[in-house]
C-alpha cells in the first residue's frame, strides 16, 4: 500500500504556524493601539526607561545611549541595503542566480509592505520625552523594527539554504533574531517609538521573512530557484567539542 504523502513537511508547518500566530499578534496589538487602549502600557514603559527627575534624559551613562544609537543604526535604510547588496553578491558567487533575484524581490516588497502599514495606521510618534533620533515617518508599526526583522530573518533563512551544516542554519537564524531584537529595543530606548510599534514591527517582519522562506521552499521544489543544500551533520571534531562542552 502506497504511503501518502503529507500536505506539509513538519518544518513547512511549523513556520505557518508561527506565521500565523505573528499575524494573529500584529492584528491584536494594531486593534488594542488604534482604540487607544495600550497607551498606559506605553507610557509607562517609556518612562521607565527615563531618568524621573529629568525624563529628557535616558537611563544610564552616556556611552550606553551612544551604543544604542549604534544599534538603531543597524536597522536604518543604509545599512539594510548594504547588507543585502553584500548578501547578494555572495550568493552570486555561489552561483545561486535565481535565488539572488528572490532574495531581492522579497526584501523590496517587505520595504513597500513596511511603507503602506505606517501609511494606513499614520500613528503620531511619542512625545513624552525628547527623540535622541531624527524621525520623519509615522509611529505605527516600528520601520525599524520591521524592516531589521524583514532583511535580517530573510538573509538568514536564505542563506541557511545554501549552508549544509545544521550548526550554522541554527546560527545564522539567531544572529537574525539578535540583531532583530536589539534594533527594535533601540528605538523605544531612544524615545522615538511606542513599545507596541515595535512589537507590531517585529510580529509583522518575522510573518513576512516565514513567508518568503516558504515561498522560496515551494519554488526550489517547482525547479524554479535552486535547491537548498543537503543538510549534514556536523565534522566529527565540532560533535566532540560540543559533547565536552
Amino acid at each position: 500500500m502506497r504511503a501518502v504523502k503529507p500536505l506539509f513537511e513538519p518544518r513547512a508547518l511549523a513556520a505557518l504556524l508561527v506565521v500565523a500566530a505573528c499575524a494573529w499578534i500584529f492584528m491584536a496589538v494594531a486593534d488594542e493601539v488604534m482604540e487607544g487602549e495600550t497607551h498606559a502600557l506605553d507610557t509607562a514603559i517609556l518612562l521607565a526607561l527615563r531618568d524621573p527627575g529629568d525624563p529628557a534624559n535616558p537611563l544610564g551613562p552616556a556611552w550606553v545611549e551612544e551604543m544604542v544609537r549604534d544599534f538603531t543604526a543597524l536597522g536604518g535604510f543604509g545599512v539594510l541595503t548594504f547588507i543585502t547588496f553584500a548578501v547578494s553578491g555572495l550568493m552570486l558567487l555561489h552561483g545561486r542566480v535565481r535565488t539572488t533575484l528572490f532574495l531581492l524581490a522579497s526584501i523590496g516588497g517587505g520595504v513597500v509592505f513596511s511603507n503602506l502599514a505606517k501609511h494606513l495606521f499614520d500613528r503620531p510618534r511619542p512625545d513624552l520625552v525628547p527623540h535622541e533620533s531624527y524621525v520623519m515617518s509615522a509611529s505605527f508599526p516600528s520601520g525599524h523594527s520591521m524592516m531589521a526583522a524583514i532583511t535580517y530573518l530573510t538573509l538568514a533563512t536564505i542563506l541557511a539554504r545554501i549552508e549544509p551544516r545544521r550548526s550554522i542554519k541554527a546560527y545564522l537564524i539567531f544572529l537574525a533574531c539578535l540583531l532583530s531584537g536589539l534594533v527594535g529595543a533601540s528605538r523605544v530606548y531612544l524615545g522615538v517609538h511606542w513599545p507596541t510599534d515595535v512589537v507590531a514591527g517585529w510580529t509583522a517582519g518575522a510573518a513576512w521573512a516565514l513567508s518568503c522562506w516558504l515561498i522560496a521552499d515551494w519554488l526550489a521544489k517547482r525547479g524554479e530557484i535552486e535547491p537548498e543544500a543537503k543538510t549534514i551533520e556536523a565534522p566529527a571534531d565540532e560533535r566532540e567539542t560540543e559533547a565536552a562542552l
